[in-house]
């Protein structure tokens, strides 16, 4: 496998989601348009939340990856199918986040108030069945088998992961392997799914398709390895929720993992923590000290390295072009987003 090289790795941050996504900036803008359209309904309360959804925003990376990868591999991705499906991944993937929220109980998302905190539980829930239900009577539309398994595989692959956290919350046993499996599970296999639709909807060949497939759950296993570690050691300004809430609400992350590895004392900080729901006995500082001072900080990070250096790779197969140079150059932007 390919390694990024730290220069490599520099050169290639240094393109800005502004500049990899720039080629596909009338594409994305007519991802707002439909899901604008998708989301209006004639009754007035649903029309009203899929606009407040859909104004607070967020990267629309899974939409992007879809049309991206669409054009890689030799497709129209400004087509209306693909446009369509690249507004079911963020339909989807807006879905989960609604129910989410209310699992974890949480006030809320990119600096405006949750669904459930502003409208309450039975309207959050309500709310996310519809998008889920949206986003399949949209893709039924495409009259394709191949696009419908993805889609119900990956759905269940979602459900299947919330359910698993919920039996290892509270715990500090939980192994990296059960760590990695909730983790692909919740967001990894939505972004394969987004990739390999988009290289189904651009005809792409059996190779090609596996590629992306590939492509897509090794960035997104960065990506969420990355979204962990900053929960951990962000700022709460720099990440539009607050910091820190994952072993508040008793999720044990790769981080922490690793520092009972090396360090068994440590596992009565952690319980004290997830009991209390606070960090009022144990400073979230002295935890991330501890977590530098071990190594585990620099391991957790060094196996989103790994992840985002074998999406890099993935994408060798692909014909080159710009669209191919984006989806080469994304994997470095996530290892280097701080938010």
């Amino acid at each position: 496998m390919q390694t990024l090289s730290p220069t490599t790795l520099a050169e290639e941050t240094r393109l800005s989601a502004q500049r990899i996504f720039s080629s596909i900036t009338a594409e994305l803008t007519a991802v707002e348009a439909e899901f604008e359209r998708q989301a209006s309904s004639n009754i007035q309360v649903i029309a009203y939340l899929g606009n407040y959804l859909r104004a607070s925003g967020g990267k629309r990376v899974r939409p992007a990856l879809t049309i991206l990868s669409n054009y890689a591999v030799g497709g129209e991705g400004g087509r209306a199918n693909s446009i369509r499906m690249a507004t079911v991944m963020e339909f989807l993937h807006t879905a989960t986040l609604v129910h989410d929220d209310i699992i974890d109980n949480a006030d809320t998302r990119r600096d405006r108030p949750t669904i459930n905190a502003q409208y309450g539980n039975q309207t959050a829930v309500l709310m996310g069945d519809w998008l889920y239900m949206s986003a399949f009577e949209t893709s039924l539309a495409e009259r394709s088998l191949p696009i419908l398994d993805i889609l119900t595989a990956v759905t269940r692959k979602m459900t299947e992961g919330e359910l698993m956290q919920l039996t290892l919350l509270g715990r500090t046993d939980v192994t990296e392997d059960q760590y990695l499996d909730v983790l692909r599970r919740k967001t990894a296999y939505l972004f394969s799914a987004s990739c390999e639709i988009g290289a189904i909807l651009g005809g792409a060949g059996e190779q090609e398709q596996a590629a992306l497939r590939d492509y897509g759950m090794n960035l997104g296993t960065a990506f969420q390895l990355i979204d962990d570690l900053l929960d951990f050691t962000g700022q709460s300004e720099h990440l539009g929720k607050e910091a820190g809430v994952d072993l508040r609400e008793g999720k044990l992350t790769l981080p922490l993992i690793y520092l009972l590895q090396s360090d068994e004392s440590a596992r009565s900080l952690l319980q004290s923590v997830i009991a209390k729901g606070s960090y009022a006995d144990v400073s979230r500082d002295r935890l991330i000290e501890l977590v530098e001072q071990s190594g585990a900080l620099g391991q957790a990070q060094a196996r989103a390295n790994e992840y985002a250096e074998a999406a890099h790779d993935c994408v060798n197969v692909l014909p080159d072009s710009s669209y191919t140079d984006s989806l080469r150059a994304i994997p470095a932007y996530v290892l280097a987003r701080d938010r």
